[in-house]
């Protein structure tokens, strides 16, 4: 879930008073880095590493022989061919990636899972989830009436039935952990970046245009104190506004420009390294990997204590 609504959770299930928080909210959603090792396959293959496993799991199999590492790898290998045709497409091996680099957001999910699926059928539905979620608002509604719009859960809880259901592919409102995981962290799933573009939208645009102009863009970042001078970052925002987030020149910010804003595709690492994994392990230049293939290339895509070790005597021998 986005810091906001995970903010908002936090206050509502402590059943403690609202605020206007003060923190300065990072509303940009990159693409991450796949890894901070440099990409030089000549030195070294840890980047690939790092993309193809993680960094935890890149370190867990710098421990293992090669002949564990090719086994686990072929494990591996199995689970990426998702229609079982004993090829690996350049499609199915970045889907790999982009889940192992999120991997952190499963495990997360994997620790609050019990909180919400209450009745342990393995699925969450909406009922259980506004349950657990908004249960004593529900009971208590004239507790809240004083609390603060922003943070309110006349708000809160439709927005987030809205984000269940964008979040429900199959539209049964019972969420599979796929699912719910797209619900918590929707800026992580290309299905749900709609929502992401639109719940920032409803955030920042005051004025209840549909529309984000320069002040509510401002305004957003920073809390300025009347009469008080506005600090060089601020200023400097107002030329970023400009120059580079209006794109059409009119003032304002549409869904469209929003889009461009929060969500950048400027490079996809996922795909980049997927192709870059296929052509050099491509044998018979089909643009598709066997099982084989992969195996016989198979310190590119796993590191093992051999490899460490010829890399070692390598970086020994450069310092020399």
């Amino acid at each position: 879930m986005d810091l906001d609504g995970f903010m908002c959770l936090v206050l509502l299930c402590a059943g403690v008073a609202f605020s206007k928080p003060t923190y300065k909210r990072d509303r940009v959603h990159p693409d991450p880095e796949l890894s901070r090792q440099p990409h030089e396959d000549n030195q070294s293959y840890q980047y690939d590493h790092e993309a193809f496993l993680g960094k935890e799991e890149a370190t867990t199999f710098d421990q293992l022989t090669p002949e564990e590492s090719k086994e686990r790898l072929g494990k591996i290998v199995d689970r990426i061919d998702g229609d079982q045709d004993g090829f690996v497409t350049t499609s199915e091996l970045k889907n790999w990636i982009k889940r192992v680099q999120k991997r952190y957001i499963y495990e997360n999910v994997a620790k609050v899972w019990s909180d919400y699926d209450l009745n342990r059928d393995n699925k969450i539905s909406w009922d259980e989830y506004k349950q657990a979620t908004y249960g004593y608002y529900l009971a208590n509604p004239d507790e809240f009436e004083d609390a603060n719009d922003q943070f309110s859960f006349k708000k809160m809880l439709p927005r987030d039935e809205r984000r269940f259901k964008a979040a429900d592919l199959d539209g049964d409102l019972a969420a599979s952990r796929e699912e719910f995981t797209a619900f918590l962290h929707p800026e992580e799933f290309e299905h749900m970046k709609d929502i992401v573009v639109l719940e920032t939208l409803e955030d920042i645009d005051k004025n209840g245009d549909g529309h984000v102009d320069q002040d509510e863009y401002i305004a957003d970042m920073f809390a300025h104190e009347e009469g008080g001078p506005e600090p060089d970052w601020v200023k400097t925002e107002r030329e970023q506004f400009s120059d580079f987030r209006d794109l059409n020149k009119d003032g304002k910010m549409d869904m469209d420009e929003i889009r461009h804003w929060i969500l950048p595709q400027d490079y996809d690492h996922a795909q980049a390294e997927a192709r870059h994994l296929v052509y050099e392990s491509d044998r018979d230049k089909d643009q598709m990997l066997t099982k084989e293939e992969i195996l016989e290339n198979w310190n590119m895509f796993v590191g093992s204590q051999a490899t460490n070790y010829g890399e070692d005597l390598t970086k020994n021998h450069d310092e020399l």
